[in-house]
């Protein structure tokens, strides 16, 4: 095992050329960020979640108006930028991903100035803070912001500080408190992240330190009154989303098998990570340090596979930092080691490459968008509703980009109370081996009476996916019947079909409607 540090490293001065030219480099990084996340579609999750933000602000109760599975603090944080944007009278895109980026980036910066006390090449903070800083806008692609992306970012200084206690080293209380605030924190932007503390608690137990220390005790308070404060602001979170995604969300899994195969690269780079790291285990200066970013992102990577979706966002924490993981690994070989040896090195070097390479292929589609931001699926469904001056509108499909970000940038209704149709596919699902479960969750009631009460001017209908909404809706409801009867076709492009209501309103139907069930989710 590595030697113990009881002193504070003395901290070489960084050179000034290798930090302008590090800092020209990130400059460079976000300078083509900015351009790819002003220029193209803002990505649907991160626009529902800004529509939802918006609708909370203006009065409507969450997880009841409108339903959203997700804890309610990105909503909260998201209504950050809508409140700058409409201070500042710009669009909100022109906010809501720069307020996103300075959030990573704010924490890459306190991380990089934390590493200092390692010495070495991590002593100079404004290189390391431009490598990982790159490596946080790059890697995430055409996910930058999402939940999983501040996750990540917010465990980075809590994992920096945990590393140096396993070697000794000791941090202001004031900084271990902020650090494990601003870690639970992001660990409440998806509760399950909870495990990762657990892990790293078992870590410190076999270097005998015990798990009362102030940073994870300032995590766990955090996160307790955070659960307490939505028990009082939002009960409906725990008394209506939780138990609608617990029923139906499972509709959305992936074969396990498909999921390991979107996972190889991922697991591959742990597992040379975790092989490099036994392979120095006894010389590595920042052993303690590597070891806990290979244990955050195997966590991360069991969790992926419990909450068994195929979203490449819900593997970002792991990819990150078994990127940085890989990156300190090989940093450290050059630096310490007169002649690396070249078979270890090298393949380190590849894994890294490899998944430079990945995420690269991974942002050019939103760099095409960028470039051209006319040609895509969003901006011609945006055309067809301007041009139809549709003031409300509605998409049948599990396809979140269908309706946001369309509805951000038209400005248009829309005419649910879910963000896409996964919660009909959720009951149609459930229905296969639990019939009950439609009688408790009448999802396509819900969104037949939505469809009627908003009475949308454009609609449109997803041809390319398994389920046919048109009928299951038709099947639950006569009154959906009557409604979509009087909608017609006025387009079909990639998949999509696009209907236009007729003069005719939906008044006459919504009365038989009505009297099916309650509008609101009580």
């Amino acid at each position: 095992m590595n030697q113990v540090q009881t002193s504070r490293p003395v901290i070489p001065a960084a050179r000034p050329l290798l930090s302008a030219i590090s800092l020209l480099l990130l400059l460079a990084v976000l300078a083509v960020v900015l351009f790819i996340t002003l220029r193209a579609p803002l990505k649907d999750d991160i626009a529902w979640l800004l529509y939802v933000a918006r609708r909370w602000m203006a009065g409507r109760e969450l997880y009841i108006d409108v339903i959203e599975v997700n804890p309610p603090l990105i909503i909260w944080i998201s209504a950050v930028p809508i409140s700058l944007a409409q201070w500042l009278d710009v669009d909100i895109q022109c906010v809501a991903m720069p307020v996103f980026i300075a959030m990573v980036l704010a924490c890459v910066w306190w991380s990089a100035s934390l590493l200092r006390a390692n010495g070495g090449l991590l002593a100079h903070r404004v290189p390391v803070f431009a490598v990982i800083g790159s490596i946080f806008l790059i890697v995430p692609g055409a996910d930058l912001g999402q939940r999983e992306h501040l996750l990540v970012a917010a465990f980075l200084p809590y994992l920096v500080l945990f590393a140096q206690r396993l070697d000794r080293r000791h941090a202001s209380i004031a900084v271990l408190v902020a650090a494990g605030v601003l870690a639970g924190l992001g660990c409440a932007l998806k509760p399950c992240y909870a495990l990762v503390f657990v892990a790293l608690e078992c870590l410190a137990l076999t270097r005998g330190l015990r798990p009362w220390r102030v940073m994870p005790v300032a995590a766990a308070v955090t996160l307790l009154g955070y659960a307490g404060l939505v028990a009082i602001v939002c009960p409906a979170y725990f008394g209506k989303a939780v138990p609608l995604a617990l029923a139906l969300y499972g509709a959305t899994d992936v074969p396990f098998l498909m999921l390991l195969g979107d996972s190889a690269l991922l697991i591959g780079g742990q597992l040379v990570a975790i092989a490099l790291l036994w392979l120095r285990r006894r010389s590595l200066a920042d052993f303690s340090l590597l070891l806990t970013l290979v244990i955050f992102a195997a966590t991360s990577t069991v969790i992926c596979f419990v909450d068994g979706k195929g979203w490449y966002y819900h593997r970002l924490p792991a990819t990150i930092i078994t990127m940085l993981a890989l990156l300190l690994w090989s940093i450290s070989e050059l630096v310490h080691r007169r002649r690396p040896v070249r078979l270890p090195f090298m393949v380190a070097a590849l894994a890294i490459g490899v998944f430079c390479i990945t995420s690269v292929q991974r942002i050019m589609p939103a760099v095409e968008q960028a470039v051209d931001p006319k040609t895509n699926t969003v901006a011609h469904l945006e055309r067809i509703i301007r041009a139809q001056h549709a003031r409300t509108y509605l998409a049948f499909s599990e396809w979140l980009a269908v309706g946001f970000p369309v509805v951000n940038s038209t400005g248009v209704g829309w005419a649910s109370r879910f963000d896409s149709m996964w919660a009909l596919k959720g009951e149609v699902w459930r229905a296969r081996f639990d019939p009950a479960a439609t009688k408790q969750w009448p999802v396509a009631r819900w969104v037949s009476h939505d469809f009627i009460a908003g009475c949308p001017d454009i609609a449109v209908v997803d041809t390319r996916q398994t389920t046919n909404y048109i009928s299951v809706l038709s099947a639950a409801d006569s009154a959906f019947v009557r409604a979509w009867s009087r909608y017609r076709r006025i387009a079909a492009f990639d998949g999509l079909v696009v209907y236009r209501r007729g003069k005719g309103g939906c008044r006459d139907v919504w009365v038989a409607a009505e009297s099916g069930s309650d509008v609101k989710v009580r």
